[in-house]
């Protein structure tokens, strides 16, 4: 597990003597198209750019994907996994509530940090441009934290803003060492500049009329088209996805209107699920091509394009959908097989064009589908109860991933044989006695926002908002499922370090 040692990877089912045949004939297409493929390079018929390409993104490489290494130091659930610019540093965060930076290729701690926070971190980022020097999380206690990484090697943390509820998901501006935005369960889309530390409130986002008894749509998900930094996605406890354009905040700013900004300009949603008020969407990833991908919770991944719209006005579509023709409009493309019932699970592209889709899944294992036809590739023991965070590095055939244990695991296409065709995929569903985080319940998010009130009230005022929160206790206590971690502690400004090397 510590070494760079090369391993066969063992199939967790035996493989018919057919398809043996079928995989020798597809590894002699493949070996001869890597024959191929190098004497064009040398005679100057293939650029260099583009035969790295088609080697990154080469099958043969995804067969022989390999666990090499267990980065161990966290000390609870790995929520987050993210890599730097050059790919060079790993990012970490974890239900312990500190930031670790790695040295992913020999296992090494270059920093952890206390971050500030008072409950299970959900998501780390380095800023790009900084030198790995800024960090910014998110966390169940609803914070938005700035990590600061001085000269001397201490380390300066601040916070930026508060949603009130848990804030999932923070998403980056391609290139910018400054802006980023964040969503949580409050509905709120924040948007940030670490030039003013400031947080610009842009909107909540509302439920489709009459459709909820909630006021907001609680989020877990955000992405910002990396071709199109101007359109970013929010998704969250119903079935839509929505899409958004800065611009017309700024423009709608100017004359002091910017209220009329939460009205997205699409909507995404397969054709089936309209209207379905028990699914919610747990994760959100965009294409170098702009394609969309959505994972659903209890349900299927999706793959839409641009065009696969509902439009802005979704309310009209809702209306005539139960007369609409199920093959009216092109559907997007559905990855299926893996398991997403029991914590937000995020989703991902793989490979140098996107050509590969990954997802974590609540049977401990990772899925790697082909993007193009859906077919699944690879299936991989990945955690012991369930994977959650799946990354690619940046530039090459390579992932990390985290769940419900509390190491991080590299994969690397380093086995000497290649991994047969996954069979037996169709898992049997664990037993759910073990929770990284739930998906948020109505209960759930009513308690937070009463307890987010009472920490932010006056001794008196406290005594009304806590028989306010025994009696809603009292009412909603059927339902009683979980139990988080006490989050009403102030957490203001800190600084502290372990080492840095």
């Amino acid at each position: 597990m510590h070494t760079w040692q090369r391993r066969s990877f063992q199939s967790v089912s035996e493989v018919d003597p057919s398809t043996s045949r079928m995989m020798k004939k597809r590894n002699r297409a493949s070996v001869d198209t890597a024959v191929v493929d190098i004497c064009r390079r040398e005679v100057g018929h293939l650029s260099t750019r583009k035969f790295a390409h088609r080697l990154a993104a080469s099958e043969d490489l995804v067969l022989r994907l390999d666990l090499v290494r267990k980065l161990e130091k966290h000390r609870g659930c790995v929520n987050t996994v993210s890599f730097n610019g050059d790919g060079d540093i790993l990012v970490s965060g974890s239900d312990d509530k500190r930031v670790i930076l790695w040295d992913w290729e020999t296992g090494s701690i270059k920093l952890s940090f206390n971050s500030g926070h008072n409950n299970n971190i959900f998501q780390a980022k380095i800023m790009p441009g900084t030198d790995e020097r800024t960090i910014v999380t998110c966390a169940a206690d609803g914070q938005v934290r700035h990590a600061t990484i001085l000269e001397c090697g201490k380390v300066e943390t601040k916070l930026l803003a508060r949603h009130q509820g848990r804030a999932h998901k923070l998403a980056i501006e391609p290139g910018s060492p400054h802006v980023f935005y964040t969503c949580g369960e409050d509905g709120l889309v924040q948007h940030f500049d670490l030039r003013t530390g400031e947080a610009t409130e842009l909107f909540s986002c509302q439920p489709v009329h009459g459709r909820s008894f909630m006021q907001v749509v609680n989020l877990n998900a955000i992405a910002i088209d990396p071709r199109n930094p101007n359109l970013f996605v929010i998704a969250g406890s119903d079935e839509f996805t929505r899409l958004y354009d800065i611009r017309r905040y700024r423009s709608n700013s100017n004359s002091n209107s910017s209220s009329a900004f939460g009205q997205p300009v699409d909507h995404f949603c397969p054709h089936h699920l309209l209207g379905d008020e028990n699914v919610g969407i747990t994760g959100l990833a965009f294409s170098n091509q702009s394609e969309l991908l959505v994972s659903y919770g209890e349900e299927f991944i999706y793959l839409f394009s641009k065009d696969m719209g509902w439009g802005s006005n979704v309310n009209s579509v809702l209306d005539v959908e139960r007369t609409m023709e199920s093959d009216s409009k092109p559907g997007p493309l559905q990855y299926k097989g893996h398991r997403n019932c029991m914590t937000v699970k995020g989703v991902n592209f793989f490979g140098p064009k996107c050509e590969y889709v990954v997802s974590g899944s609540d049977c401990g294992r990772m899925f790697i589908w082909r993007k193009k036809d859906t077919e699944v590739v690879r299936v991989m023991e990945a955690d012991k109860q369930v994977v959650n965070c799946i990354q690619p590095h940046p530039h090459t055939s390579m992932l990390a991933s985290s769940g419900i244990e509390s190491d991080i695991k590299i994969w690397t296409p380093t086995a000497l044989e290649k991994a047969p065709p996954p069979t037996n995929i169709e898992k049997s569903r664990p037993k759910m006695n073990t929770w990284m985080y739930q998906m948020v319940s109505p209960r759930e998010m009513a308690l937070q926002l009463l307890s987010m009130r009472s920490q932010q009230a006056s001794p008196i005022e406290n005594v009304s908002v806590n028989r306010e929160g025994n009696m809603l206790e009292f009412i909603l206590s059927f339902d009683a499922n979980s139990s988080e971690e006490d989050d009403n502690e102030e957490g203001g400004p800190t600084s502290a370090h372990d080492y840095f090397y």
